[in-house]
């Protein structure tokens, strides 16, 4: 029994170590950027990255890296060690509280040394949104990266534009995440501010330890309920966002706590049982003694006892055939050595008392297999009855717990439906109020880009070829990637957003830029408008005399033949008309103004080439 005990303890440690070799490793990294050196300090960053950590380590993440107030050298260093971290990981957890900063559609972090004199700073001295998506990417089960940086950010106030198109937004930006399994998850939706409030924390990092790793809470419904904390908080006037999508599948940041083992009826044939079937396998006589003296009475005592006796006849048999043939083989002897009759009268008479007790033996133990084989025929019925008593039993025990479990389902039904109404609210319903009509799309598109000025020929319904070359100028000068093949509605939604123009001005010879204006241009006396559009002194030619020679042959004398000089080639303006056939130089003598134009579709204002 103690090999028995030894075995089922091995099994037990491997399992157990096989438990813990598949545990998801879990690894976060936590920002919390306050000391800005060029604005105002905030004041709770710092306490929610802590409070953050706290939430973390207490959930029993492998690794939290806690870093502060860290410069452009310090947040590179961060993000490429957590890099590093990610990529044996399950899991794995950005939490990012500061400043943040909206450009052309692109999310920036702010480091706490930035200074932000012009927008193109922006691009040196702080770091892309896309960047800490790169450093949880290896994750291999779940991406979450949790942004409180929604704040009104003051470098926007005082930075300098290089150039006016270029959009700085109010927040975050929109983002939608290209990896599966990855979310993020604003402080306040996109185009919003986020509200510090009047304590030591913010309301978004008090509903994050609230909420964000009970035990077996889904994510999707971990953040409904921090939307619901902060609505609250702030009389809704901030609302947090989630992007991203995850599977059918409950995810959580900490798994459920396994419910109590139900504790095992205690089977008083089970030991019994198992002992029986290891005696069963030696099958000697000492060791049915053994099991009769430990279990005196039972189902399998009578078992044991019925292969005991037929051990002893089989032990009788084998001890009478022994004897048996001993006779033969001396009454054979006795006869080969020529005994006296008596003595082989005598052997006779002992051999055939051997055989009788042979096959009195061979009887017995016949007698005592029946014996063994009724009591098998008993122990099968009696299991079988058995097994079918517990059939039963399992059949009334599923059918009241399917009872008892429809009766709970009818119960939470309608807490469930609370709870996916808040889920559902995390997805923003589908506007479809002010979409244009698809026969209305090419004619919105064509005014908008026109707004912003990068569309110059006609509007109407026709998406052609002029209409394809506005939209992949708006794409060069936004630094967007709209498929110009056809008139969508992200690409009328994109060109909406530019609230200023995009496209450069372009305007005639002899005009400059000036804002959305082209304004003519005035030179000083004694200048000109040059060909580069710029004031050139204006050059007086002196008259020279021409010398004039006899002709030869008939000419008469006198006369004088003028010699000719080439004509010089007039220079072209340097400008290019553009139109439905493509774009040309504008001829020599031309010059191109604006104006009504008629085409085949009708008249329109566009460019075009005047010749004087």
């Amino acid at each position: 029994m103690a090999v028995f005990r030894s075995f089922f303890l091995a099994v037990a440690v491997l399992a157990a170590t096989a438990v813990a070799a598949h545990a998801e490793k879990r690894v976060a990294l936590v920002i919390g950027n306050s000391a800005y050196k060029n604005v105002n300090r905030l004041k709770n960053p710092a306490n929610d990255a802590a409070a953050v950590v706290a939430m973390l380590k207490t959930a029993g993440f492998d690794s939290v890296d806690l870093r502060q107030d860290l410069n452009v050298v310090e947040m590179r260093r961060a993000l490429r060690e957590f890099g590093n971290k990610t990529r044996d990981a399950d899991v794995a957890v950005i939490y990012y509280a500061g400043h943040g900063i909206e450009l052309d559609g692109t999310n920036y972090l702010i480091p706490v040394d930035a200074t932000l004199e012009t927008d193109t700073d922006v691009y040196d001295e702080t770091f892309a949104l896309d960047r800490v998506l790169v450093a949880v990417e290896p994750a291999k089960q779940l991406r979450l990266v949790i942004l409180d940086a929604c704040r009104d950010n003051p470098f926007a106030k005082t930075m300098k534009r290089t150039i006016g198109s270029r959009a700085i937004g109010r927040g975050l930006a929109k983002v939608e995440p290209s990896s599966p399994n990855t979310m993020i998850a604003f402080a306040a939706k996109a185009g919003s501010t986020a509200s510090d409030g009047d304590g030591k924390n913010s309301p978004f990092a008090l509903a994050l330890v609230d909420h964000l790793t009970k035990p077996g809470l889904d994510l999707r419904k971990a953040f409904g309920f921090v939307r619901d904390d902060v609505l609250k908080a702030t009389s809704n006037a901030q609302e947090p966002f989630v992007y991203g999508s995850l599977g059918g599948n409950d995810v959580t940041l900490v798994p459920a706590a396994p419910a109590p083992a139900a504790a095992a009826p205690v089977d008083q044939d089970a030991a019994m049982q198992r002992n029986y079937e290891f005696a069963l396998q030696v099958s000697s006589k000492p060791v049915w003694d053994a099991f009769v003296s430990k279990y005196p009475s039972g189902f399998y005592t009578e078992l044991a006892k019925a292969h005991r006796d037929k051990v002893a006849a089989e032990a009788a048999r084998i001890e009478a055939t022994n004897k048996a043939k001993a006779a033969q083989e001396e009454q054979t002897r006795l006869a080969i050595e020529g005994a006296k009759a008596a003595e082989q009268a005598k052997a006779a008479e002992q051999a055939k008392a051997a055989e009788k007790a042979r096959v009195a033996a061979e009887l017995a133990k016949k007698a005592e297999d029946a014996k063994v084989a009724e009591a098998e025929r008993a122990k099968t019925a009696a299991m079988a009855k058995a097994a079918e008593e517990a059939k039963v039993a399992e059949a009334a025990r599923v059918k009241t717990a399917e009872a008892a479990k429809a009766t709970a389902d009818a119960k939470i039904a309608p807490e469930q439906r609370a709870i996916n109404d808040k889920v559902a609210a995390l997805t923003p319903p589908a506007d479809k109020s002010d979409q244009p009509t698809t026969a209305d799309l090419p004619r919105s598109l064509q005014s908008e880009l026109r707004r912003v000025g990068c569309h110059t020929s006609s509007i109407d319904s026709n998406w052609n070829a002029a209409s394809q070359r506005s939209l992949d100028l708006f794409n060069k000068h936004a630094g967007m990637k709209l498929d110009v093949k056809v008139a969508s509605v992200d690409a009328l939604d994109a060109v909406k957003s530019k609230s200023t123009r995009v496209c450069p001005l372009i305007c005639d010879h002899g005009f400059k830029a000036d804002g959305d204006l082209c304004t003519k241009i005035t030179c000083r006396a004694g200048y000109e408008i040059g060909d580069d559009n710029t004031c050139e002194k204006i050059e007086v030619k002196k008259p020279t005399a021409k010398r004039e020679e006899p002709k030869p042959g008939r000419d008469l004398p006198g006369r004088a033949k003028t010699a000719s000089e080439p004509a010089k080639p007039q220079a072209s303006s340097g400008q290019v008309l553009c139109n439905q056939q493509g774009c040309r130089p504008v001829g020599k003598g031309c010059r191109m103004v604006y104006g009504e134009v008629t085409t085949g579709s009708g008249r329109m204002m566009a460019n075009k080439e005047v010749c004087d």
